[in-house]
């Protein structure tokens, strides 16, 4: 598409923005109809530790937004010579979970506790075992129940509990509603009516009975969408309060307001039953879109929905490539002191490839890539560790493949529960991440560590914004009785994927006989915590 039809689409209203709040950088993505990124802004924040809470002021909230919008804007303008007046379409998406209650007035209560917090312990664990489903710390009705054992004043008045996607959206549209996807984080879905599950909603109302508070747990929480659904409109305060300068009219349709767990699905074409994506690089998070439910609670395993209510089964780890950038690193110091200069991704290709010549049992080698603690394996904290005995044999090759295998032992772990336990089918893993940079390695490592063959994209990806954008794309554009599977499969991905890596058998045996071996030595790796004193 040449710049003259760009600009046509923009004059006309026709391009859809996305945009996505992460952790550490607020982004925006302006696509045409067919889903191609055409200008883009984004803007830097972070969260504060205040009292103890990880939070994020909301004042900070609308500065970045106006800051990243107008950087999107301004990057149109130059590149297509237009200004932007009117959006076909628009998508909210943010980091999933944590809590932010109002009251009637829509008055915010307390400051908004982020995914980040660590301070619903009892609540997760008292959730867990009275809605017989595994209710982690960052959920939001984690925190609501928090508050609630905690005595917190604020609670009796709540009469609106969001996260920061749906609260975002609530403002620019007057609209109380979230994606299915990012609801599944707040409260435990019912993937049959695709609504939250009636029975645990019945077991927390009991549950809080005899507190006295005159609202019920549905009351209170946003009314869940499907991926397609209209979700409001832009309304002119909440135009003003995207664009302050005036320029952009409202009117424009939302799609629902989504987390970026969903929104990671849709930016890898991963929302099929069968199918999933592996982000690996300093952490590392499998997720797959199951057929069924799973048949009992693991304490290992977080379930969510894809934007369209399919299960999903999360497998996510703190540690993956830390430790063994770190090693990269000082073999990279050891050639700047060999006089040798060589760049990253020289030292990354030389060092991953040169495990592909390892022995199948990684020489007896075995490490541990604890840069923090690992819930998969019962960890609180880690120490990274490398250890061999006498008759190991101690190559460069059966180093590097024992640390790309220990940079996915844990996900295996928790994976083996999906595939041994839970029969669980893939058909295929989309990766992306720092993992697979190196062409060939990593996904060879991957699909051992699955017995899955992956794949990698293509298209670099532009993440969680272009993810929101392409939903609200297929809101704006969704052709009677289309799915969200295929709108992605057929107009967005068709002809995209790279190459996939199927599993060697060789490869899947090794890493097997590797995770054995790393089962049996956590103990070393529990002394080294418990010796090696932070």
């Amino acid at each position: 598409m040449n710049t003259n039809e760009i600009r046509g689409i923009i004059e006309n209203g026709q391009a859809r923005l996305g945009v996505e709040f992460g952790s550490t950088r607020i982004k925006a993505v302006l696509i045409d109809p067919a889903g191609n990124p055409i200008a883009q802004g984004d803007h830097e924040w972070e969260n504060q530790l205040v009292n103890n809470i990880w939070t994020y002021d909301m004042k900070d909230v609308w500065a970045g937004l106006q800051d990243c919008y107008a950087k999107m804007a301004q990057d149109a303008q130059a590149r297509y010579g237009v200004g932007l007046t009117r959006l076909g379409a628009i998508g909210f998406s943010a980091m999933m979970h944590g809590y932010i209650p109002f009251d009637g007035e829509g008055n915010q209560l307390v400051p908004f506790r982020t995914w980040r917090n660590t301070i619903t312990g009892e609540a997760s664990e008292a959730l867990t075992a009275r809605l017989n489903f595994n209710i982690p710390q960052r959920w939001s009705i984690a925190h609501l129940y928090q508050a609630i054992l905690n005595g917190e004043e604020h609670v009796p008045q709540i009469r609106f509990l969001t996260t920061l996607a749906g609260y975002v959206h609530w403002m620019l549209t007057g609209e109380k509603v979230l994606g299915i996807g990012e609801a599944s984080g707040m409260f435990p879905i019912d993937s049959a009516t695709n609504d939250y599950d009636t029975h645990m909603l019945g077991l927390f109302d009991d549950l809080i009975a005899d507190r006295g508070f005159d609202w019920k747990l549905r009351d209170i929480l946003p009314r869940v969408l499907m991926a397609g659904d209209a979700a409001g409109r832009l309304t002119e305060a909440g135009a003003k309060l995207l664009d302050p300068s005036g320029r952009l009219q409202s009117g424009a349709p939302l799609c629902p307001p989504e987390g970026d767990a969903g929104t990671g699905m849709v930016a890898t074409n991963s929302v099929a039953p069968r199918t999933g994506n592996v982000s690996a690089g300093t952490s590392v998070f499998a997720m797959i879109v199951l057929e069924k439910a799973m048949s009992k609670v693991h304490p290992e395993i977080d379930m969510v929905t894809t934007p369209t209510g399919k299960p999903v089964a999360m497998v996510h780890c703190n540690n993956c490539t830390s430790d063994l950038n770190a090693w990269v690193k000082l073999f990279g110091e050891f050639a700047e002191a060999m006089g040798l200069k060589a760049d990253a991704g020289q030292l990354y290709g030389t060092l991953y490839r040169k495990a592909l010549e390892a022995d199948a049992d990684c020489g007896d080698l075995l490490a541990y890539n604890y840069f923090s603690g690992e819930h998969i394996t019962g960890f609180e904290e880690g120490r990274p560790l490398f250890a061999r005995t006498p008759e190991s044999r101690f190559t460069l090759a059966n180093f590097m493949r024992a640390h790309l295998y220990s940079a996915l032992a844990s996900l295996k772990i928790g994976l083996n529960i999906l595939l041994d336990e839970e029969h669980v089918q893939v058909d295929q893993i989309l990766g992306h991440g720092g993992l697979f940079k190196t062409k060939g390695v990593g996904q060879r490592i991957m699909a051992a560590a699955m017995n899955v063959p992956v794949a990698v994209m293509e298209t670099a990806g532009e993440g969680g914004a272009w993810g929101i954008a392409l939903l609200a794309g297929y809101m704006a554009d969704r052709r009677d009785g289309e799915t969200l599977e295929a709108y992605l499969a057929d107009r967005i991905f068709a002809g995209k994927l790279g190459e996939c890596v199927a599993p060697e058998q060789a490869d899947v045996d090794s890493f097997n006989a590797f995770i054995a071996r790393y089962t049996a030595g956590l103990p070393i790796e529990r002394a080294a915590v418990e010796c090696m004193k932070l």
